[in-house]
C-alpha cells in the first residue's frame, strides 16, 4: 500500500499528523504547517484503485455514472459517460495485465452492398496523423500485441486490440483512435479493399474486365460455407424490415453497386464520438485511458444524433416458410441427403438482462447433449446427420431468436420434422425439465465464472457487445450471479416457469419461420452466370474512356502497392522494451502409482486441471486411421453402471468437461523424431475432485463400445463437423497435407487431422455395417488406456495439491487392472521421453546419397469458388541454433516465391530485424493461463531454460545469420517442400502429372 496527495498527485509515505478521519473510500484528512491536505490509500490491485471512483466524478472530460463490484469475476465496473459527444465507456478494473482496448459503432446498413465491412478494412489502410498505407498491418510488427483485429457484426463493427506493455498500449491506442475517426479513406483504398472494375492483367489493357477487391473476394468465399449461406438467409428471411433483412458483410451481387462516396458519408454518420462505445480492461490505470481519448479523439468532436437505433421487428400475425438452395457436399456423409430444415422463432428484447438470461439458460435445456428432448427426438432416431448450422438461442440481434432444426437429412422426412419439434414442445410444456439438469447448466455457469483464459478481455468485450449496442446495461450483464438467484427464486415460487415461457415463445408465437435449404447441381453455375451477368451490364455502361480510365487506375494501384511503404511516421516499441528473462514456472516432478507426475501450484480460484499423456507407441498400424474417432466418443458412449445419457449427465454435474485427443509432438531436438500419443483433459471445482476421478476411473476400466445406434449417430455428427469444416478452414487442411511428407510428425498429422481423416470418416459414415468399427474401438484401448505408457499433469491451488495427490493415488489404484508388461514411455519425467526410432531420412538421402527428394504436390477438387493453397519446406527443430532465425519471420515478405531470393539477397534493414523480433517476441509472450502453466514442459518436454536460450539467441539473430538460413534451408526448400491446394476444378493441374489429383 502506498498514499497519494489527490491536490499533488505524487505517491509519498504516509505522515501521523493530525490526523482527522479515514472513511471507507480510504480518504485521510490532515493538517500540515496550516494547509488542510486529503490523502488517498492506494492499493497494489486494481480492482480495489477502481472502487476508490465516485459517481459523479469527472475525470479528464468523462463523467462517472456508476462504480460497481463484481466479485465473481474479480473485476470493478467503471460506467462513464463523455460530458461533450455522450460517448460511452465502461472499464473493468482486473488485476490482469493483458489489458485490453475496444471501440464498437452502431452500424446499421439498409442494403446489402457491405459498407459497413468494407469501411471496417479501408479505415485500416491509413490515417491522418499515420497516413502510411496499412498501419494496422505495420503495427502488428512494432508493438508486442497479444490481439489485434476489427470485427464486422449484423449491427455493430468493433475494434479491439491487447497488451502486456503500458507503453504499447499508448501506441496502439493512438494508433487505433486515428484510423477510426480519422482515416484517409482513399479512393485507391477503396478500390483495392471493397471492389473494382480491373483489367485481369492490369498492365494489359486489351485483357478482360473483371471484379476485383479484398471484400468483394472475401465474401464470394463466405458464401461458399452452406452453414453460412443458410445462417445468412435465416437471419434475413426472420427480420425482414429493417438492417437484418441486407447482408452487414457485403452480397458479392450487390458490392459492385456501392460508391466512393456512399462509403465516405456512411463514416461520417455512423464513426462519431455519439455513436461509439468504449471499453478497456485489465490494471493499467484508467485515468491515463481517458485522457488519451479524451486529447487525441474526443475533444475534436461535438455532439450530434447518430440516428443509428434498430426498430423493433413488427410481429407476424402467421407463421412463414421459405426455400432456399445451395451447392452439394462432395464430402457429405450421405450424398442422397443434403437438406437442411430450420424453425426459428423471434423472441424478446436483448437487453433485458434476465430474460436474455434465462431464454439462455432454456435453450440449453432444450438442445445441449444426449439427455435434451431436441436431442432425443431429433438426433437419435438418424432422421439428419446433426442439428442444423444455426441452433439454439441466439442473442447476436436486437431481438433474440431460437432456432431448432437438422442438416443432412432427405427432403421426403421434411414434413416428419416439423411434427417432431412441434410435438417435442408440446411435451417440454406437459413434462418440464429434470431438476437435476438445471443445477447441471448452473454448475458449468460457475465453472465458467471461476475459469481464467488469457483473453478475458476480449470474452467481456464480445459478451456485452451486442446488448450494450442497443443501450442495455453492460454492468448488469456482468453480474452473472444476481442473474442465477434471481433465477433460483423464481423456480422456486413458479414450479412450471420454464413451461410457461416455452409455451409462450414457441408454442404461440406466430412470429415463427420455417427455412429449407437444398443442393443445386447447377448453383455454382447460376452463381458464375449472375456475376457474369452483373459484370457485363457494368461493363456495356462504359465509354471508351471510362475503359482507358480503369486500365490507368489499375496502373495506379499496382503501382501504389508495389511502393515501399515509409511506416516511420507510427510508433514503435524497441527490442530493449522486450524483457531480457522469462518468468520461471516452478513444479514439482513425482510419481503416483508408479507414473510420472507434474505437479504445477497456480492460482486456479478453486478449479482443478489434469491432463494425462497416454503413448500410441505400441499401437498397430492398421488402427492409426481409427484413433481420432476413438478419442470423439471414448466420453460418449457410457461407462461403468452408467449409460451415455448418465454419463453426459455426471459429466455436466461434476466436471468442466472431460476430453481426448491426439497429440503428434516433434521432438525439440531431432526433426524426424516425434511423440504419438492422445491427451486426456478434464477440470473440475476442487470439491467435485472425487467424482472427476471416478468418472475417469470408469472410462478406464469398463468403457461402452457396443451400442451400434448410439456409435453410429456419434459417426455421422463427427463426418457432417468435418465435411463442414473445410471451406471454413481450408487453409489449415492445405498447410497439413503440404506438410505431410517432409517429416514423419507430417504425414502423422494428416492421417489424424488431414483430408485423409476427413475422406476416412465419410468411409465409415457410409458403412451399413458397423462391426468393424466396434471391434477396433477395444483394440485401442488397450493399447492407449494403460498406465504403463501415461504421464500426468494436474495444475491447483496450493492448498489443494496434497488432497489432489491423493485422489490421484487413489485412482491409479482403480485402473490398475489396465496394467500391461510394457516399456514404461517416459519413466523418468525430467528425463528426454524415449520416442519412436526414426531414420533422419531426409539427411541420409541428400547429404549421404546426394540424392535430390522430390517436390509433392496435391490438388483436391472441391465445390466451392475460392482456392486455398499452401508450401511447406523443411527447417529445424526447437532447441537448434536456426530455429530463432527463420527469414520467414520477417513480415515484410510480400510472396513466398518471391521472398526466398529477397531473403538470401539480404536486402533487409535491422528496422526490418528488429520488427520481426517483436513480431516473434509476440508470440513467444503471449500469456498463459494458470491451467495451461508447466504444459510446454509435460507435452513437449521445452523446459522454461530451454525457452530462455531460445530468447537469448532471438535477442542475438543478426542480418548475416538470416541471409546464412535462407541460403541453407531455402536452397534445400527448393529441391524438397510439400504443396496442396483445396479448390474448384482445375484442368491446368489436371494436365500436369507432378500433380496429385484427389
Amino acid at each position: 500500500m502506498f498514499w497519494t496527495d489527490i491536490f499533488s498527485d505524487e505517491p509519498s509515505t504516509i505522515l501521523t499528523l493530525n490526523l482527522c478521519l479515514m472513511n471507507a473510500s480510504n480518504f485521510v484528512c490532515y493538517s500540515l504547517n496550516g494547509q488542510q491536505h486529503v490523502w488517498r490509500q492506494e492499493s497494489t490491485s486494481a480492482r480495489e484503485r477502481a472502487l476508490q471512483y465516485l459517481p459523479g466524478q469527472r475525470i479528464h472530460g468523462f463523467t462517472v455514472k456508476e462504480v460497481v463490484a463484481v466479485p465473481d469475476l474479480f473485476l470493478t465496473a467503471v460506467k462513464l459517460t463523455h460530458d461533450k459527444t455522450g460517448a460511452k465507456y465502461l472499464h473493468a478494473a482486473r488485476d490482469d495485465s493483458n489489458n485490453l482496448f475496444s471501440v464498437q459503432f452502431r452500424t446499421t446498413p439498409m442494403d446489402s452492398t457491405g459498407v459497413p465491412h468494407i469501411l471496417e478494412h479501408t479505415v485500416l489502410c491509413g490515417s491522418k496523423k499515420y497516413p502510411c498505407r496499412d498501419p494496422f498491418f505495420k503495427m502488428l510488427n512494432r508493438s508486442l500485441s497479444t490481439f489485434m483485429n476489427a470485427f464486422t457484426a449484423s449491427d455493430y463493427t468493433m475494434y479491439p486490440f491487447s497488451t502486456q506493455n503500458s507503453k504499447d498500449f499508448q501506441n496502439l491506442l493512438s494508433v487505433y483512435l486515428d484510423a477510426v475517426f480519422f482515416p484517409c479513406l482513399r479512393e485507391l483504398d477503396f478500390w483495392q479493399e471493397g471492389w473494382r472494375l480491373e483489367n485481369e492483367k492490369p498492365t494489359d489493357p486489351n485483357s478482360p474486365l473483371v471484379f476485383k477487391g479484398v471484400v468483394f473476394n472475401e465474401m464470394k468465399g463466405a458464401f461458399s460455407d452452406n452453414e453460412r449461406l443458410y445462417a445468412q438467409h435465416l437471419q434475413n428471411k426472420l427480420y425482414p424490415d429493417h438492417t437484418y433483412s441486407v447482408v452487414s458483410g457485403g452480397e458479392p451481387l450487390v458490392i459492385p453497386d456501392l460508391t466512393w462516396e456512399q462509403l465516405k458519408q456512411f463514416h461520417a454518420t455512423h464513426y462519431h464520438p455519439s455513436n461509439a462505445r468504449f471499453f478497456t480492461y485489465g490494471d493499467l490505470p484508467l485515468e491515463q485511458h481517458l485522457k488519451q481519448i479524451e486529447e487525441e479523439a474526443l475533444s475534436k468532436f461535438e455532439c450530434i444524433d447518430p440516428n443509428t437505433e434498430v426498430p423493433s421487428q413488427p410481429h407476424w400475425t402467421s407463421p412463414r416458410e421459405d426455400h432456399v438452395t445451395c451447392s452439394p457436399d462432395a464430402l457429405a456423409p450421405d450424398p442422397t441427403r443434403q437438406n437442411t430444415l430450420c424453425v426459428s422463432y423471434l423472441l424478446g428484447d436483448i437487453t433485458d438482462t434476465f430474460e436474455g438470461f434465462t431464454l439462455s439458460l432454456l435453450s440449453s435445456l432444450m438442445i445441449s447433449g444426449p439427455n435434451s428432448p431436441f436431442y432425443k427426438a431429433l438426433i437419435e432416431p438418424k432422421i439428419g446427420t446433426d442439428f442444423s448450422s444455426v441452433v439454439g438461442y441466439d442473442g447476436s440481434t436486437k431481438e433474440a431468436s431460437f432456432s431448432i432444426g437438422l442438416q443432412g437429412m432427405a427432403e421426403e422426412d421434411t414434413e416428419r420434422v416439423k411434427q417432431i419439434i412441434s410435438q417435442t414442445i408440446d411435451d417440454i410444456i406437459n413434462n418440464g425439465f429434470e431438476e437435476e439438469r438445471i443445477e447441471a447448466l448452473l454448475h458449468k455457469i460457475e465453472i465458467q465464472m471461476k475459469h481464467q483464459s488469457t483473453n478475458f478481455g476480449l470474452s467481456l468485450a464480445s459478451y456485452i457487445a451486442s446488448s450494450w449496442n442497443h443501450d442495455g446495461d453492460p454492468v448488469e450483464l456482468l453480474q452473472i450471479s444476481d442473474s442465477v438467484a434471481k433465477f433460483r427464486q423464481t423456480l422456486k415460487e413458479n414450479p412450471h416457469f420454464l413451461q410457461e415461457k416455452v409455451k409462450h415463445y414457441f408454442k404461440e408465437n406466430t412470429h415463427r419461420l420455417t427455412l429449407s435449404m437444398s443442393p443445386d447441381e447447377a448453383y455454382l453455375e447460376k452463381q458464375a452466370n449472375a456475376e457474369e451477368e452483373k459484370l457485363q451490364k457494368k461493363i456495356q455502361a462504359l465509354s471508351d474512356r471510362d475503359r482507358e480510365e480503369i486500365y490507368k487506375k489499375g496502373l495506379e494501384l499496382l503501382a501504389a502497392q508495389s511502393k515501399t511503404q515509409d511506416a516511420s511516421c507510427l510508433p514503435a516499441l524497441k527490442v530493449s522494451d522486450i524483457e531480457p528473462t522469462i518468468p520461471i514456472t516452478p513444479v514439482q516432478i513425482s510419481t503416483a502409482g508408479g507414473v510420472p507426475v507434474q505437479y504445477c501450484e497456480q492460482p486456479t480460484n478453486g478449479m482443478v486441471y489434469f491432463r494425462a499423456m497416454c503413448s500410441l507407441n505400441s499401437l498397430p498400424e492398421d488402427l492409426r486411421l481409427y484413433v481420432p474417432l476413438f478419442c470423439s466418443v471414448i466420453t460418449k458412449m457410457g461407462c461403468g453402471a452408467l449409460d451415455y445419457r448418465q454419463q453426459a449427465q455426471q459429466m455436466e454435474l461434476r466436471t468442466g468437461g472431460m476430453s481426448v485427443s491426439t497429440q503428434v509432438i516433434p521432438d525439440s531436438t531431432e526433426l524426424d523424431v516425434y511423440e504419438q500419443g492422445v491427451l486426456l483433459f478434464s477440470l473440475c471445482l476442487d470439491r467435485n475432485l472425487p467424482h472427476m476421478f471416478k468418472l475417469w476411473s470408469d472410462i478406464f476400466n469398463s468403457p461402452h463400445f457396443d451400442d451400434e445406434e448410439r456409435l453410429r449417430v456419434l459417426v455421422m455428427m463427427s463426418a457432417q463437423e468435418l465435411a463442414n469444416g473445410i471451406s471454413y478452414s481450408g487453409h489449415t487442411y492445405a498447410m497439413t497435407r503440404a506438410g505431410r511428407h517432409l517429416t514423419p510428425a507430417g504425414d502423422l498429422q494428416e492421417t489424424f487431422g488431414g483430408m485423409e481423416q476427413v475422406k476416412f470418416m465419410k468411409r465409415v459414415a457410409e458403412m451399413s455395417d458397423f462391426s468393424q468399427v466396434i471391434r477396433a474401438l477395444p483394440r485401442i484401448k488397450k493399447h492407449i488406456l494403460n498406465p504403463e505408457n501415461m504421464r500426468f499433469a494436474i495444475n491447483a491451488t496450493p492448498q489443494k495439491m496434497s488432497d489432489t495427490a491423493a485422489q490421484l493415488e487413489s485412482f491409479m489404484k482403480d485402473v490398475a487392472e489396465n496394467r500391461k508388461e510394457r516399456k514404461p514411455v517416459r519413466p523418468n519425467i525430467t528425463e528426454k521421453p524415449p520416442l519412436p526410432v526414426y531414420l533422419n531420412w531426409f539427411t541420409f538421402f541428400v547429404q549421404e546419397l546426394n540424392f535430390q527428394p522430390c517436390q509433392m504436390k496435391t490438388f483436391f477438387q472441391m465445390p466451392f469458388p475460392v482456392n486455398f493453397v499452401s508450401k511447406s519446406i523443411r527447417t529445424v527443430p526447437f532447441t537448434h541454433e536456426d530455429y530463432a532465425r527463420d527469414p520467414n519471420s520477417v513480415q515484410t515478405l510480400s510472396a513466398f516465391f518471391r521472398g526466398i531470393d529477397w531473403a538470401k539477397s539480404g536486402q533487409f534493414t535491422q528496422q526490418d530485424i528488429d520488427e520481426a523480433k517483436l513480431s516473434v517476441f509476440s508470440a513467444v509472450d503471449s500469456p498463459v493461463a494458470p491451467a495451461d502453466k508447466g504444459m510446454g514442459r509435460f507435452l513437449s518436454g521445452v523446459t522454461d531454460e530451454m525457452k530462455q536460450s531460445y530468447r537469448q539467441r532471438l535477442f542475438t539473430v543478426s542480418h548475416k545469420n538470416l541471409v546464412d538460413v535462407a541460403e541453407r534451408y531455402f536452397n534445400v526448400g527448393q529441391l524438397t517442400y510439400g504443396v496442396a491446394i483445396l479448390g474448384p476444378e482445375n484442368d491446368t493441374i489436371k494436365k500436369d502429372p507432378s500433380w496429385i489429383v484427389k
